[in-house]
């Protein structure tokens, strides 16, 4: 006996006789306050579970393979403005807060490429740093001076051994993403911004800081390290209302 604690239907695999009209009702009865993109990710679970009962010759007919995902629109990014990016870098204390700020925004890399990047990965000579991002795929970012400035103050700071290149200050070890997350968040509170602030909007105002100064977006694509043309293509859908935005707050 097969059974799911949010599903309603108990099903015996050897004699299944659900049909797509009860599967289409539990989605509907079980996902009223899910997301689109939750509610796709569960119909693709249930989708690959019944495939993999019907291939396997359990059950004689597959209920789930008409059942399709909802449409999901294009989410546009949650960016920082420059003003705010200020206000951010103006509210970090120590040599630590400073390199880690200024390390996430001035590369671009996503929060778990960071947690795992040592010391050795750096080469100070052209700003640079090797990451390991999605896929265990290598590739170079870069950083700019400030950030260079503050790494060295940071890296300089610490007496202890640990090849992280950024430790925890009590009991020296190689920082987690919940670290990191947290001190983001002790960052932006200190900041005082009316908004909830994430690692992943540092990587977000990166792109569109690089974007709004002319960068190509094959460029963008290639420093983000997106696989895919149409990851990064959502950012120039920002550009001309960016700009208009920008004016008018500013002007």
């Amino acid at each position: 006996m097969v059974y799911n604690s949010t599903c309603p239907y108990f099903f015996c695999p050897t004699k299944c006789n659900l049909s797509s009209i009860q599967l289409k009702n539990y989605l509907a009865e079980s996902s009223n306050n899910l997301k689109p993109s939750s509610l796709s990710h569960r119909i693709r679970f249930i989708r690959s579970l019944f495939r993999w009962l019907h291939e396997e010759g359990i059950i004689e007919l597959n209920p789930a393979s008409k059942i399709k995902e909802p449409r999901v629109g294009k989410r546009i990014p949650n960016f920082l403005t420059e003003r705010e990016i200020e206000y951010l870098r103006d509210a970090c204390f120590s040599p630590m807060e400073k390199a880690l700020f200024e390390f996430m925004f001035s590369t671009g890399c996503r929060i778990g490429e960071i947690v795992s990047l040592d010391r050795n990965s750096i080469n100070w000579g052209n700003q640079s740093a090797i990451v390991r991002g999605k896929g265990d795929k290598e590739r170079e970012v870069y950083f700019n001076i400030r950030c260079d400035i503050w790494l060295k103050k940071y890296l300089d700071s610490r007496f202890d051994n640990d090849p992280a290149i950024f430790a925890t200050e009590r009991s020296p070890h190689r920082m987690s993403i919940a670290q990191m997350r947290y001190i983001i968040k002790r960052i932006s509170k200190r900041a005082g911004i009316n908004k909830t602030i994430h690692p992943h909007q540092l990587r977000h105002s990166y792109a569109t800081h690089l974007l709004n100064n002319g960068a190509p977006l094959e460029v963008i694509q290639s420093l983000l390290g997106h696989e895919k043309s149409e990851t990064t293509r959502i950012y120039a859908e920002l550009s001309g209302r960016l700009r208009q935005e920008f004016y008018r707050k500013y002007f």
